[in-house]
Protein backbone atom coordinates (compact mmCIF):
# COMPACT_ATOMS: atom_id res chain seq x y z
CA UNK A 1 0.00 0.00 0.00
CA UNK A 2 1.10 3.58 -0.48
CA UNK A 3 2.87 5.46 2.28
CA UNK A 4 0.59 8.12 3.71
CA UNK A 5 3.46 10.30 4.75
CA UNK A 6 6.00 10.85 7.47
CA UNK A 7 4.60 12.43 10.56
CA UNK A 8 1.12 11.04 9.99
CA UNK A 9 -0.84 10.42 13.20
CA UNK A 10 -0.86 6.99 14.76
CA UNK A 11 -3.69 5.18 12.92
CA UNK A 12 -4.71 3.43 16.11
CA UNK A 13 -5.56 6.81 17.62
CA UNK A 14 -8.39 7.13 15.09
CA UNK A 15 -11.60 5.87 16.66
CA UNK A 16 -12.43 2.41 15.26
CA UNK A 17 -15.47 2.05 17.56
CA UNK A 18 -14.28 -1.35 18.66
CA UNK A 19 -14.00 -2.87 15.17
CA UNK A 20 -11.22 -5.47 14.99
CA UNK A 21 -11.39 -5.42 11.20
CA UNK A 22 -10.96 -1.66 11.09
CA UNK A 23 -7.97 -1.79 13.42
CA UNK A 24 -6.37 -4.22 11.01
CA UNK A 25 -7.39 -2.09 8.02
CA UNK A 26 -5.73 1.02 9.46
CA UNK A 27 -2.38 -0.79 9.82
CA UNK A 28 -2.18 -2.61 6.49
CA UNK A 29 1.31 -3.04 5.11
CA UNK A 30 0.80 -4.08 1.49
CA UNK A 31 -1.85 -4.95 -1.14
CA UNK A 32 -1.74 -8.67 -0.38
CA UNK A 33 -2.62 -8.02 3.26
CA UNK A 34 -5.39 -5.66 2.16
CA UNK A 35 -6.85 -8.20 -0.25
CA UNK A 36 -6.86 -10.88 2.43
CA UNK A 37 -8.48 -8.62 5.01
CA UNK A 38 -11.25 -7.32 2.76
CA UNK A 39 -12.03 -10.76 1.35
CA UNK A 40 -12.51 -11.91 4.94
CA UNK A 41 -14.53 -8.83 5.91
CA UNK A 42 -16.79 -8.74 2.84
CA UNK A 43 -19.64 -10.83 4.28
CA UNK A 44 -20.15 -8.63 7.35
CA UNK A 45 -18.82 -5.28 6.10
CA UNK A 46 -22.12 -3.61 5.23
CA UNK A 47 -23.87 -4.63 8.44
CA UNK A 48 -20.96 -3.55 10.62
CA UNK A 49 -20.43 -0.15 9.05
CA UNK A 50 -24.07 0.80 8.56
CA UNK A 51 -24.99 0.16 12.20
CA UNK A 52 -25.31 2.95 14.75
CA UNK A 53 -21.90 2.23 16.28
CA UNK A 54 -20.05 3.21 13.10
CA UNK A 55 -22.70 5.24 11.30
CA UNK A 56 -20.82 5.14 7.99
CA UNK A 57 -22.52 8.00 6.15
CA UNK A 58 -19.71 8.76 3.69
CA UNK A 59 -21.23 6.74 0.79
CA UNK A 60 -24.56 8.57 0.84
CA UNK A 61 -22.90 11.98 1.32
CA UNK A 62 -20.48 11.31 -1.53
CA UNK A 63 -23.27 10.19 -3.88
CA UNK A 64 -25.22 13.34 -3.07
CA UNK A 65 -22.08 15.38 -3.74
CA UNK A 66 -21.61 13.69 -7.13
CA UNK A 67 -25.21 14.50 -8.04
CA UNK A 68 -24.76 18.17 -7.12
CA UNK A 69 -21.27 18.74 -8.49
CA UNK A 70 -21.06 16.50 -11.54
CA UNK A 71 -24.45 14.95 -12.15
CA UNK A 72 -25.23 11.26 -12.47
CA UNK A 73 -26.12 11.13 -16.17
CA UNK A 74 -22.66 10.29 -17.52
CA UNK A 75 -20.19 7.45 -17.09
CA UNK A 76 -19.00 7.07 -13.49
CA UNK A 77 -16.04 5.17 -12.04
CA UNK A 78 -16.37 4.06 -8.42
CA UNK A 79 -12.69 3.66 -7.51
CA UNK A 80 -12.31 1.33 -4.53
CA UNK A 81 -15.98 0.38 -4.75
CA UNK A 82 -15.88 -2.24 -1.98
CA UNK A 83 -19.25 -3.91 -1.52
CA UNK A 84 -20.99 -1.31 -3.67
CA UNK A 85 -22.33 1.08 -1.05
CA UNK A 86 -21.59 4.14 -3.18
CA UNK A 87 -22.88 2.53 -6.37
CA UNK A 88 -26.19 1.71 -4.71
CA UNK A 89 -26.58 5.32 -3.55
CA UNK A 90 -25.67 6.66 -7.01
CA UNK A 91 -28.15 4.32 -8.68
CA UNK A 92 -30.85 5.49 -6.28
CA UNK A 93 -30.16 9.04 -7.50
CA UNK A 94 -30.55 8.00 -11.13
CA UNK A 95 -27.08 6.88 -12.24
CA UNK A 96 -27.24 4.12 -14.85
CA UNK A 97 -23.64 3.73 -16.03
CA UNK A 98 -21.30 2.92 -13.14
CA UNK A 99 -18.10 0.91 -13.31
CA UNK A 100 -16.34 -0.26 -10.18
CA UNK A 101 -12.83 -1.39 -9.32
CA UNK A 102 -11.53 -2.82 -6.07
CA UNK A 103 -8.56 -4.81 -4.79
CA UNK A 104 -10.72 -7.50 -3.15
CA UNK A 105 -12.54 -10.19 -5.17
CA UNK A 106 -14.76 -10.82 -2.14
CA UNK A 107 -15.86 -7.21 -2.09
CA UNK A 108 -16.42 -7.22 -5.85
CA UNK A 109 -18.71 -10.24 -5.50
CA UNK A 110 -20.84 -8.29 -3.04
CA UNK A 111 -20.85 -5.26 -5.33
CA UNK A 112 -21.96 -7.39 -8.27
CA UNK A 113 -24.92 -8.65 -6.26
CA UNK A 114 -26.24 -5.08 -5.90
CA UNK A 115 -26.96 -4.84 -9.63
CA UNK A 116 -25.78 -1.21 -9.60
CA UNK A 117 -22.72 -1.65 -11.82
CA UNK A 118 -22.15 -1.96 -15.55
CA UNK A 119 -18.70 -3.50 -15.11
CA UNK A 120 -16.57 -4.56 -12.15
CA UNK A 121 -12.88 -5.42 -12.17
CA UNK A 122 -10.02 -6.03 -9.73
CA UNK A 123 -7.51 -3.19 -9.46
CA UNK A 124 -4.88 -1.76 -7.13
CA UNK A 125 -5.43 1.99 -6.80
CA UNK A 126 -1.81 2.52 -5.83
CA UNK A 127 -0.95 1.69 -9.46
CA UNK A 128 -2.13 3.00 -12.84
CA UNK A 129 -5.46 1.53 -13.85
CA UNK A 130 -5.85 -0.37 -17.14
CA UNK A 131 -8.22 2.16 -18.66
CA UNK A 132 -7.70 4.83 -21.33
CA UNK A 133 -7.38 8.48 -20.43
CA UNK A 134 -10.60 10.53 -20.41
CA UNK A 135 -12.78 7.46 -19.85
CA UNK A 136 -15.24 8.89 -17.31
CA UNK A 137 -17.35 11.93 -16.61
CA UNK A 138 -17.04 11.35 -12.85
CA UNK A 139 -14.57 9.48 -10.68
CA UNK A 140 -15.69 8.90 -7.09
CA UNK A 141 -13.51 7.37 -4.38
CA UNK A 142 -14.85 6.77 -0.88
CA UNK A 143 -13.16 5.05 2.05
CA UNK A 144 -9.87 4.36 0.30
CA UNK A 145 -7.77 7.48 0.97
CA UNK A 146 -7.19 6.61 4.60
CA UNK A 147 -4.67 5.03 6.98
CA UNK A 148 -2.79 2.08 5.48
CA UNK A 149 -4.47 2.31 2.10
CA UNK A 150 -3.91 4.49 -0.98
CA UNK A 151 -1.67 7.55 -0.95
CA UNK A 152 -2.17 11.00 -2.49
CA UNK A 153 -0.67 10.00 -5.85
CA UNK A 154 -4.01 8.42 -6.72
CA UNK A 155 -5.41 11.87 -7.42
CA UNK A 156 -3.21 12.15 -10.50
CA UNK A 157 -4.59 8.89 -11.85
CA UNK A 158 -8.14 10.06 -11.18
CA UNK A 159 -7.39 13.18 -13.21
CA UNK A 160 -6.05 11.06 -16.08
CA UNK A 161 -9.23 8.99 -16.15
CA UNK A 162 -11.62 11.95 -16.01
CA UNK A 163 -12.76 13.79 -19.13
CA UNK A 164 -12.09 17.53 -19.38
CA UNK A 165 -14.84 19.33 -17.51
CA UNK A 166 -15.54 16.19 -15.49
CA UNK A 167 -15.64 15.84 -11.74
CA UNK A 168 -13.68 13.99 -9.08
CA UNK A 169 -15.28 13.40 -5.68
CA UNK A 170 -13.18 11.72 -3.00
CA UNK A 171 -13.17 11.37 0.76
CA UNK A 172 -9.86 11.77 2.59
CA UNK A 173 -9.76 10.89 6.27
CA UNK A 174 -9.25 14.21 8.05
CA UNK A 175 -6.49 12.80 10.27
CA UNK A 176 -4.18 12.54 7.25
CA UNK A 177 -5.46 15.31 4.96
CA UNK A 178 -2.42 17.46 5.78
CA UNK A 179 0.10 15.06 7.28
CA UNK A 180 -0.42 12.41 4.62
CA UNK A 181 0.26 14.84 1.76
CA UNK A 182 -3.24 14.82 0.27
CA UNK A 183 -3.80 18.58 0.60
CA UNK A 184 -0.38 19.21 -0.94
CA UNK A 185 -1.12 16.94 -3.90
CA UNK A 186 -4.50 18.54 -4.57
CA UNK A 187 -2.88 21.98 -4.37
CA UNK A 188 -0.13 20.84 -6.76
CA UNK A 189 -2.64 19.64 -9.34
CA UNK A 190 -4.46 22.97 -9.07
CA UNK A 191 -1.23 24.96 -9.42
CA UNK A 192 -0.45 22.97 -12.58
CA UNK A 193 -3.90 23.97 -13.91
CA UNK A 194 -4.92 20.31 -14.15
CA UNK A 195 -7.90 20.79 -11.84
CA UNK A 196 -10.01 23.46 -10.21
CA UNK A 197 -10.56 22.89 -6.51
CA UNK A 198 -14.31 23.22 -6.04
CA UNK A 199 -14.34 22.39 -2.33
CA UNK A 200 -12.60 20.39 0.41
CA UNK A 201 -15.27 20.62 3.08
CA UNK A 202 -15.03 18.75 6.37
CA UNK A 203 -17.94 16.30 6.60
CA UNK A 204 -19.12 13.38 8.69
CA UNK A 205 -17.48 10.11 7.66
CA UNK A 206 -18.29 7.56 10.35
CA UNK A 207 -20.82 9.62 12.23
CA UNK A 208 -21.41 7.10 15.00
CA UNK A 209 -17.71 7.09 15.83
CA UNK A 210 -17.32 10.88 15.46
CA UNK A 211 -14.79 10.50 12.64
CA UNK A 212 -14.65 13.15 9.91
CA UNK A 213 -13.23 13.37 6.40
CA UNK A 214 -12.58 15.95 3.72
CA UNK A 215 -15.04 15.74 0.84
CA UNK A 216 -12.74 16.72 -2.00
CA UNK A 217 -14.46 17.98 -5.15
CA UNK A 218 -12.29 18.76 -8.19
CA UNK A 219 -13.20 19.92 -11.68
CA UNK A 220 -10.80 18.56 -14.30
CA UNK A 221 -9.37 21.06 -16.77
Amino acid sequence: MADTGAGAPDPLETNTAGSAYMRRAYTLADPDAARELYDEWAASYDDELSGDTQGYVAPVLAAQTVARAGGVEGEILDAGCGTGLVGVELAALGATTIDGVDLSPGMLDKAKATGAYRRLAPADLSRALPAPADSYDVVVCVGTLTHGHVGPGAFGEFVRLTRPGGTIVATVLDDIWDSGGYRAEVDRLAQMAMVEIVSTDLVDYRRGADVSARMVVLRVA
